[in-house]
C-alpha cells in the first residue's frame, strides 16, 4: 500500500502497538504513531490519523476494515474512508443479510437456517457459521446431529470474541467444492466493473493457503455469468470501492452459489492485480477521492496465470498449528522473479499476538504450470530459519499431480497425502554436514587472533583430525577433517547413535526444519540400526564468507547460503534450508527432564476454559480444556480412559509451548504409551477451530 501511495506522490503514515513496533513498516512509514490499546481501537486510530494530518484512511485487511461503526467515526472526522460506505458495510457484514440481498438480486444461494437449533433445512453436514464476519472465524463442519450442540457453543464463542457478536447460522454443506471469487471494482458514479475470478479452494481451517487467477475449472461462460452476478449484486446495494463477491462452485453439478462479500480488499488481491495489470490499491484510493474509474468492462483483459501461496509460522505435520520463535534468516533469493509481499525480515519476532502469516509469494507466467513451477522454485530457495514455517508443504502442493491437474477442490488438504516437511536422504544429510563442518573451520580461522592467514586445521606434524559434533533432526553427525596438502580436506561423517540429549537416535528421514514428519521408515543411505555408515572423501572450500560457503564434496560442488545464530546454523542449498544444531563440546550438569503422564500444551496461547478438576474420570476423547492463540481455538482430549490426577493451568492463564496443563493417568499401559507419544493433540481436518483472515 505504502509503494502504490508514494507512486501516486502520497506520504503514508502507519499506526503499530508495542507488539510489532520493531517490524520493517514502522519504519517504512513516513510518520507513525503507537496504539497502546490495540488496533481495535477505533478512537486511537482516528485521533492518530488527525494528528499527523491524514487525509484519509486506508484500512487495509483486518481489524477494523469491514466495522462499519469504525467507517463512520473515520468520516465524521472529516476523513476520507477509502471503502464501501458504512451502510453497505454493515448490510454485506451481517452475513444473513447479505445473503438475503444475494436472493434479491437473482443470486442463487445454498439452503440455510437461522436457528441454530433446527437444521432441517440444510441436513446433514452442515456448517455452522459467524452471521457477523468471516475468513474461517466462528466456522465449524458438523456430520452428525450429535455433535450439533457443542459446534454452535464453540462458534459462538469464538464469533463473540472476534466480533463482538455470538450469532450463528446454519448452511448446508458441499463436500466436493470449489472456492471461486470475483474482483468487482465500483465508483460512485455508476461505474462497476468485475475483474475476473480467483479460485481459493486450498485451504486448511478454512483459510485460504494457495490463491489463482484464473481457476482451472473456470470457461469463458461460467466466468461470465459468475461475473455477471457479481455486478448485479454490488450495483444493487450501492457497492462503491473494491471488494469481493464469494462463490461456493459445486463440483459435481456446475452450480455456483452465493457465499459473502468482503467489503475490503482481499490478501489474494495480488493475482488480480498480475493478470490484469490493474492496481486494486490506486483504484481504491482514486474512488474514494471522486474519481471515476478509468476503464469499462471492455476494457479489462487478463494475461497468462498468476498464483499466490501464503507462507505461514506453522507446522504442517501438527495440523498446521501455528508456530512462534524469532527469525533467524528471512531473505528470499532474486531469481526466479516473483512478488514478495511481507512484514517480516531476519530478526522479526514470531508471537502469539497476530496472524502467523510471514508473507504473500505471487509468479505470475505466461502458463499455469510454469507459474507453478517458478513459486515452488521461489519458495525452495527462499533462505529462512528460527521458525517452523509451511514452507515446504506449499511446494509440495504446487508440485502434485492432484495440482498440476487442476484437481483443486476445498477438500484438497485432507484428501491429497502430502509430506508436510522436506524428507533428506543420507547423501543431502552428509552432505549439509560437511558444509556446516567446512563453514566453522574457516569461521574459526577468520576469528583466530594470530596466524589467521594459516589454513584451517593446519598443524605442523600430524595431530589428529578436528572434529565437530552436529545434530541434524534428531540425529547425530560426527565430522572429521585434516587438510591436505593442496588445500582441500580429507573428511569423514559418522551419522547415527545417540543423539545430543541423550537418547537414541532414530534412523528416520529428517525435515528440512530440524523436526521428523510423520511417518516411519529408515533413511536412504542409512543403516537398519539406526546409524549412517561412515561416509568419507575430499572436500575443497572454493568460496567462503559469512554469508555463504561453496563447497565441493566428492566432486559435487553446491553453494549454501548460511546464517549462524548461536547453535544453530541455517544452510539453504538447491532443496531449501536445512537446520543443522552445532552441539557444546562440553555439556552441561544436569538435565532437566520432562514431566511424566502430563498433557502438555500444543501451542502458545491462552486458557479459556477448564471442563474438569482433580480425581475426575474421563472417557477417550472428552474435551478437557479450551485453548486460544493467533485467532484459533483448539481443544484438548483425553488421550484414553482414565483419571485427571492434577489441573496445572486456570481459564485465562497464558501457557507456551510444551507447558504442562494438568496431570493424567490412563487406565491401560496401552494408554499410558499414547498419553507419552501424541496426548493432548488439538482438533485438525475440516472441522477443526481456526481461521485467519479469509
Amino acid at each position: 500500500m505504502f509503494r502504490t501511495a508514494r507512486a501516486m506522490g502520497l506520504g503514508c503514515a502507519a499506526v503499530y502497538t508495542s507488539a510489532d513496533a520493531d517490524e520493517p513498516f514502522v519504519r517504512e512509514a513516513d510518520r507513525a504513531v503507537r496504539l497502546s490499546t490495540g488496533y481495535l481501537d477505533g478512537e486511537a486510530v482516528v485521533a492518530a490519523a488527525r494528528a499527523v494530518g491524514a487525509d484519509a484512511v486506508h484500512p487495509g485487511y483486518g481489524f477494523l476494515s469491514e466495522n462499519a461503526a469504525f467507517a463512520r467515526a473515520v468520516a465524521e472526522a472529516g476523513l476520507a474512508w477509502v471503502g464501501p460506505s458504512p451502510e453497505v458495510i454493515e448490510t454485506m457484514g451481517d452475513k444473513p443479510a447479505a445473503r438475503a440481498a444475494a436472493a434479491a438480486a437473482g443470486l442463487a444461494v445454498l439452503p440455510s437456517s437461522s436457528d441454530a437449533a433446527d437444521p432441517a433445512p440444510t441436513g446433514f453436514p452442515l456448517l455452522v457459521k459467524a452471521a457477523a464476519g468471516g475468513g474461517g472465524k466462528g466456522m465449524r463442519l458438523v456430520a452428525e446431529p450429535a455433535d450439533l450442540a457443542p459446534a454452535v457453543a464453540a462458534a459462538r464463542r469464538e464469533a463473540e470474541r472476534a466480533f463482538g457478536d455470538s450469532r450463528v447460522y446454519l448452511e448446508r454443506y458441499v463436500a466436493r467444492a470449489r472456492h471461486v471469487e470475483i474482483q468487482i471494482l465500483a465508483d460512485a458514479h455508476g461505474n462497476c466493473v468485475q475483474l475476473g475470478e480467483r479460485e481459493c479452494s486450498i485451504q486448511r481451517r478454512h483459510q485460504k493457503i494457495v490463491e489463482e487467477s484464473p481457476s482451472p475449472a473456470v470457461g469463458a461462460g461460467l466466468r461470465a455469468r459468475m461475473g455477471e452476478a457479481a455486478v448485479a449484486l454490488a450495483s444493487s446495494v450501492g457497492y462503491r470501492s473494491a471488494g469481493t463477491v464469494e462463490f461456493l462452485l459445486d463440483a459435481d453439478t456446475g452450480q455456483f452459489y452465493f457465499l459473502e462479500v468482503n467489503t475490503r480488499l482481499q490478501v489474494e488481491h495480488p493475482v488480480t492485480e498480475e493478470v490484469t495489470g490493474i492496481d486494486l490499491v490506486r483504484e481504491q484510493i482514486r474512488v474514494a477521492a471522486g474519481e471515476p474509474l478509468g476503464f469499462a468492462q471492455g476494457d479489462v483483459a487478463a494475461a497468462g496465470h498468476a498464483i499466490e501461496a501464503r507462507l505461514y509460522a506453522e507446522d504442517p505435520a501438527a495440523g498446521f498449528l501455528p508456530a512462534v520463535g524469532t527469525l533467524a534468516a528471512f531473505e528470499p533469493a532474486a531469481e526466479p522473479a516473483v512478488r514478495w509481499d511481507s512484514g517480516v525480515e531476519a530478526g522479526s519476532t514470531v508471537t502469539v499476538d497476530f496472524d502467523p502469516m510471514l508473507a504473500k509469494v505471487i509468479a505470475c507466467a505466461p502458463t499455469r504450470s510454469e507459474a507453478a513451477a517458478r513459486l515452488a522454485l521461489a519458495l525452495d530457495r527462499l533462505h529462512i530459519g528460527g521458525v517452523t514455517t509451511n514452507r515446504h508443504y506449499l511446494t509440495e502442493v504446487l508440485r502434485s499431480e492432484a495440482f498440476r491437474a487442476g484437481d483443486t477442490t476445498t477438500d484438497f488438504v485432507e484428501r491429497v497425502d502430502l509430506a508436510p516437511h522436506r524428507v533428506m536422504d543420507g547423501a543431502e544429510r552428509e552432505s549439509a554436514a560437511v558444509a556446516a563442518a567446512m563453514w566453522l573451520a574457516a569461521a574459526a580461522r577468520a576469528e583466530a587472533p594470530v596466524l589467521g592467514f594459516m589454513p584451517a586445521g593446519w598443524r605442523l606434524g600430524r595431530l589428529i583430525d578436528e572434529r565437530v559434533d552436529l545434530e541434524i533432526g534428531g540425529l547425530r553427525a560426527t565430522v572429521s577433517y585434516r587438510p591436505n596438502r593442496d588445500s582441500s580436506f580429507a573428511v569423514s561423517v559418522a551419522s547415527g547413535g545417540e543423539d545430543p540429549a541423550g537418547g537414541e537416535a532414530v534412523a528416520e528421514d529428517v525435515a528440512a526444519d530440524g523436526s521428523d514428519p510423520v511417518g516411519e521408515g529408515v533413511a536412504e543411505g542409512a543403516a537398519a540400526d539406526g546409524s549412517d555408515p561412515a561416509g568419507e572423501g575430499v572436500a575443497v572450500v572454493h568460496r567462503w564468507s559469512r554469508e555463504r560457503i561453496e563447497m565441493e564434496w566428492n566432486g559435487r560442488r553446491t553453494g549454501y547460503r548460511v546464517t549462524r545464530a548461536g547453535d544453530e546454523m541455517h544452510l539453504t542449498g538447491p532443496r531449501g534450508t536445512v537446520t543443522v544444531g552445532v552441539v557444546p563440546r562440553f555439556k552441561p550438569l544436569g538435565r532437566v527432564g520432562a514431566v511424566g503422564g502430563g498433557l502438555a500444551a500444543p501451542m502458545p496461547g491462552k486458557v479459556l476454559e477448564v471442563s474438569v478438576e482433580p480425581g475426575q474420570r474421563v472417557e477417550a476423547g472428552r474435551v478437557l480444556m479450551v485453548l486460544e492463540a493467533m485467532k484459533m481455538e483448539h481443544r484438548v482430549h483425553a488421550p484414553a480412559d482414565g483419571t485427571v490426577t492434577a489441573v496445572l493451568v486456570a481459564a485465562g492463564d497464558q501457557v507456551a509451548t510444551g507447558a504442562e496443563l494438568l496431570a493424567f493417568t490412563p487406565d491401560s499401559a496401552d494408554g499410558a504409551a499414547e498419553n507419552a507419544e501424541g496426548a493432548g493433540a488439538s482438533d485438525r481436518g475440516p472441522g477443526g477451530e481456526g481461521s485467519g483472515d479469509g
